[in-house]
């Protein structure tokens, strides 16, 4: 399986790039998200390469850089340790093996900012998909890492694998470093894994410098994964676009480059930067709660008066327009809007059941409280609840590989 993402004939993303790699060198709070195929290439952790990179951020906070670490490993570390010889492939094996992973990835964190002659203090924030899904749980998060940056003590953040299971798992850990990312604000994402970023062809392409957009680049890259990680180079790009939409710069680059994170910030031309939206696109932070942290609960078919009314006038939505409702969801939960193709277009937050809804769809407003009872309220998705994905650009499609 080729480790990266070729690019046969993708000109749309190879549009100019508006920012600059420039932008990395006035830096003052980053996220750096480590796969396991850094820090554990071959499922045993490397406490050397854990050192080096800790010794590589602590050159960076002596310049007055905050920095947040999202680091993979835990499974990875721990799953030879209950005598697997591969990576764990059920949920339960592979919690056991976060349980017993995730000490021994903290021990060589704190070992590693302990030694030289910047020592830092570390520690350990584990969370899961509902910690974002819960508005006031995730801004105490924030409160937390805040308090803890502003004390020089580097929190080391992995998703409580031990505890996750599918209904609320992140996913991987590029999408928890954007979550972050974006929570905190930050001024860059650095993504180290086991590839200098993308590529336009493999085996014998060329590193593609910068892209400006995300979603057109998207739609050459695959899912496939290495044997010891969980995300692809899909998850890193989606990673740089919700990134992208707030306005935070990302960078995708090799972790076995001698000082990665340094030389990113210093501006050298390592790996792949992914421009921040411009001033007009980037989006409010409840926006990009909604459109991102946010677990769907069930779908809302429109048709294309509707459809076009939110895309085009910035519109709510309505009960005139609903077609149909796919899943059972409780009021006040995040729901994907979609067309009658099916295809999800924007997501928000509903006041109404899905009952409620089917019960509304295809009414005017005026007939909710005659319907229901009450009249919540008269849109199904007011548009400060709504969150409209970014469009793609369309281009060729071609095979692509992935790496961790």
């Amino acid at each position: 399986m080729p480790p990266n993402c070729p690019f046969e004939d993708a000109p749309a993303y190879k549009t100019p790039v508006i920012s600059t790699r420039s932008q990395l060198v006035a830096a003052r709070k980053v996220v750096i998200k480590l796969g396991s195929a850094v820090i554990a290439p071959d499922g045993t952790l490397s406490p050397a390469r854990v050192a080096a990179i800790a010794a590589d951020v602590q050159s960076v906070m002596a310049v007055d850089v905050q920095v947040i670490i999202v680091s993979s490993g835990a499974v990875a570390s721990g799953f030879r340790a209950l005598g697997l010889a591969n990576k764990p492939k059920t949920i339960v094996q592979k919690q056991a093996a976060a349980a017993v992973g995730q000490q021994r990835l903290m021990r060589a964190w704190d070992d590693a900012f302990a030694a030289g002659s910047n020592p830092h203090p570390v520690a350990q924030v584990l969370l899961t998909a509902d910690d974002f899904d819960h508005r006031a749980r995730m801004l105490n998060a924030k409160r937390t890492l805040g308090e803890l940056v502003a004390r020089r003590v580097v929190p080391i953040i992995n998703e409580n694998d031990s505890v996750s299971f599918d209904e609320i798992k992140l996913g991987d850990n590029d999408r928890l470093s954007a979550l972050v990312a974006g929570l905190m604000q930050v001024d860059a994402l650095v993504i180290l894994s086991s590839v200098d970023g993308l590529f336009d062809k493999w085996p014998a392409g060329k590193r593609i410098s910068a892209i400006a957009d995300v979603a057109a680049a998207m739609q050459h890259v695959s899912s496939a994964v290495s044997n010891v990680g969980t995300g692809g180079m899909q998850t890193k790009l989606e990673a740089a676009g919700v990134c992208a939409d707030a306005g935070i710069a990302t960078v995708m680059t090799a972790g076995s480059h001698d000082r990665p994170v340094s030389r990113v910030l210093a501006g050298e031309d390592l790996g792949t930067f992914v421009a921040p939206a411009g001033a007009a696109r980037v989006r409010r932070s409840r926006q990009r709660w909604i459109g991102y942290a946010t677990r769907v609960r069930g779908t809302i078919i429109v048709d294309d008066g509707a459809k076009r009314a939110i895309l085009d006038r910035g519109a709510s939505l309505l009960p005139k327009g609903i077609r149909d409702v796919i899943g059972s969801f409780p009021a006040n939960s995040p729901i994907e809007i979609a067309g009658l193709d099916k295809q999800p277009f924007a997501r928000g937050l509903t006041p109404y059941d899905a009952n409620e809804v089917r019960a509304i769809a295809g009414k005017a407003s005026d007939e909710i409280e005659s319907i229901l009872g009450s009249c919540i309220a008269e849109e199904v998705v007011h548009r400060d609840d709504m969150a409209v994905k970014s469009p793609a650009r369309q281009s060729p499609k071609a095979e692509q590989g992935g790496e961790s």
